[in-house]
Formats: structure tokens, sequence, C-alpha cells
């Protein structure tokens, strides 16, 4: 099959997921008489690519959990990159409409970020492989332990004043820290007041459109 049309193929494929995303099964053991046997989106993008090319457009990216990590893929200094975005399933994924949709939320989360001036130089994490972490954002400092849990990508970062739980994705470039939607958004507010910075109004409507979002910066080293 030619570049071109795979391309077309994909596009097709992604419309139509978007366009029917709430008709996807909301569980892979979903084997009832609608016909799909539990088709996720992966399953439908993976048919079309062929073996191993499930990850167009970062959809694996996209997934907490789908590729597991150890804590040492966490260790080092990371600095932002860019908005991160991430679904707890590939079924709710599907459902809020494939990784076109994740690329509109990043895009309305690059506004609010650029509002609020994070950038590489003032939002940074760094990871010890002793279980304790650095980390600023925008700026303001916030250090402690962490716990990172491998089955669910989730990591526990416990400070002295503020304590959070993040999840860790793998991308292209590094990783991704994401929060729910409106545990982001009180944290974001907290240090925007403690900086001066009142632009950031509202980003906890994202988290009533979309079940299973995860929201927060894609990071590298």
């Amino acid at each position: 099959m030619s570049n071109m049309k795979k391309k077309s193929i994909i596009i097709i494929a992604l419309s139509a997921l978007i366009l029917g995303g709430c008709m996807m099964p909301t569980s892979n053991t979903n084997t009832g008489g609608n016909g799909n046997n539990g088709t996720t989106l992966g399953d439908v993008l993976g048919g079309i690519l062929g073996p191993g090319s499930s990850t167009i457009g970062g959809i694996t990216e996209l997934i907490i959990g789908k590729i597991k990590l150890k804590q040492e893929d966490l260790i080092g200094s990371w600095k932002y990159a860019a908005p991160g975005c991430a679904f707890t399933s590939e079924n709710l994924l599907a459902e809020a409409g494939g990784a076109a949709i994740a690329s509109q939320i990043k895009n309305t989360l690059s506004g609010y970020y650029n509002n609020l001036g994070v950038n590489a130089n003032n939002t940074t994490f760094t990871f010890t492989k002793e279980g304790t972490f650095s980390a600023q954002i925008l700026g303001i400092p916030w250090s402690g332990t962490y716990t990172y849990n491998p089955s669910n990508g989730s990591v526990a970062l416990k400070g002295l004043l503020l304590s959070s739980t993040a999840f860790v994705t793998r991308t292209s470039s590094g990783i991704s820290l994401t929060f729910e939607s409106k545990k982001l958004l009180s944290l974001l507010q907290t240090l925007a007041k403690l900086s001066g910075n009142s632009t950031i109004s509202t980003i906890g409507d994202l988290s009533s459109n979309y079940k299973g979002l995860r929201i927060g910066f894609d990071m590298k080293k």
C-alpha cells in the first residue's frame, strides 16, 4: 500500500472514529451484539497500518499504562517541552474522538500555558533514584518524595505544603506528566496566586467534557 493511500485511509478512519466515537465499546471485554467484538482505537489503526504500527499520531503515548515504564525511566532532570494530554484507557480516548481531539486539547492548553508564562526555564522536574524529587512550576519551587507505581503509571508526589498524584507516559521526546484536570487547575491557580499571575481563569471544563482525561506537561531532558 502506498504512503498516500495509507494516509487517505487513516484520515477516513479517524474521521469515522471522531463522528462515531460514542458508539465505541466502553470495555475491552464487550463482545455483545454490536458486532465489534471489543474493537478499540488501537485495533482499528493497527489493522490499517499493519502489525506493530498502532502508534499513529502518538496514540500509544496518549493512553496511561499502555507502555509500562520502570522507575529508572523517570530518573533525571526534565524540562517543559509542550502541553501534555493523556487518557486513562483506550476506549475513553476513542469515545472522546481520538488523536484529533487530543491535539485540540493540547492547543487549548497551549493558550493557557502561554498566558501563564510556562516555559522550559521555569517548569522542570528532577527525579532521583533515592525517591526524592525537586521541581519548579512557573519558577516556584516544589520538592519532596515520590512513589512510583509501574502498574498504573501513577507518581505520588508528596511535598511539605503541597502533594499531588501525576501519571507518567512515554513520548517520542521524553515523558509526559499529567494530572486529573481539576487537580491541575487547583495546582496552577495556587501557583498563579503565589506568583502574582492572575491570567488563568479555568481549565476545569475540560474534565467535564472528556471522561478519563489527564492533562499536564510533556517533558524532555
